[in-house]
């Protein structure tokens, strides 16, 4: 697959060989140049334009908020400048232009592809923040260090690194069907992907047939990867697959799935259309959007690009 899903194509050069220098991520802080990416709640400030657009601002109006502590990323270089994101809730800073912080889900699908990419850096990184102040080892409050990719205490030398929960989504194929399941948390008649987090010990394709027949009840052969995308809520990667399916007797996990169906191709390829449209009615059978790779999997499979 060749296509860049939503949240995947950052242009940014991390410099992770660089994170340690001190000196040298305080001189980026003292360039004029250098941007920074407020959010709030986890919510990115954007600018009031028609276009939706994120709100890169100078680092003057968050120079006191910085000195006091608040959460910093390096994010990177691009465009010859620096980017950092900062955690803006309670701070009292007012942005030279009209902002908003607007959620992620709904923000990302119209942003240009890199900056949608550097958004899910940016949460995904205070998010872990947020939930990991604490050694995990002994439970000493932890500092920042390596311009915020790294936690370290104090107390046991333990270091702390951002995670990224690896997650399976699959498209089981049976001839001219595939299988789609309903979450029982959503509402609606939402179609997806199948999908789990991979269990320690347990290889890609292990996990798709184990979380296939887990959820559905259906058996699968064969298993190949097609594409991966990081999800920012709160910091997964989801890794594309489809799989056959050897079996058709479908056996729901009600834990999981509130109802999986066998929907033929020409089914699929009209739902992927709908959703493509935004033109989806709620009482008919649907996909998600194309802000989510289940979405271009069904899409790939149904107009014959992708086989198992």
């Amino acid at each position: 697959m060749e296509d860049i899903y939503c949240f995947a194509g950052n242009p940014l050069d991390r410099v992770s060989e660089r994170r340690d220098d001190r000196d040298w991520i305080a001189s980026l802080l003292g360039d004029p140049q250098t941007r920074i990416l407020a959010l709030r709640d986890l919510k990115p400030f954007t600018r009031a334009t028609a276009a939706p657009a994120l709100d890169w601002q100078p680092v003057a109006p968050w120079r006191a908020h910085i000195d006091g502590g608040a959460q910093l990323i390096f994010l990177g270089l691009g465009d010859g400048r620096a980017h950092f994101a900062i955690d803006a809730t309670g701070a009292g800073v007012t942005p030279a232009v009209d902002t908003e912080p607007i959620d992620v889900r709904a923000l990302a699908p119209a942003l240009a592809t890199g900056e949608a990419a550097i958004l899910a850096e940016a949460r995904c990184l205070l998010d872990w923040h947020a939930r990991h102040r604490f050694c995990a080892q002994c439970a000493s409050p932890t500092k920042v260090a390596s311009a915020g990719w790294v936690r370290r205490c104090p107390e046991c030398r333990a270091s702390h690194f951002p995670r990224t929960d690896p997650v399976v989504i699959m498209l089981a194929i049976r001839g001219d069907r595939a299988l789609l399941g309903r979450n029982r948390r959503r509402a609606g008649a939402r179609f997806s992907c199948l999908a789990g987090f991979v269990e320690p010990g347990e290889t890609l394709e292990e996990a798709v047939r184990r979380e296939v027949r887990e959820e559905s009840g259906i058996r699968c052969g064969r298993v190949r990867y097609l594409a991966a995308q990081p999800w920012p809520f709160p910091s997964s990667l989801m890794m594309g697959f489809l799989a056959e399916a050897l079996t058709e007797e479908i056996t729901v996990d009600p834990e999981e799935l509130a109802e999986a169906r066998w929907f033929h191709r020409d089914e699929i390829r009209e739902m992927v259309a709908r959703a493509a449209a935004g033109t989806d009615d709620p009482t008919r059978a649907s996909l998600p959007a194309p802000v989510a790779i289940a979405h271009h999997i069904c899409r790939r499979w149904s107009s014959g690009l992708d086989s198992v």
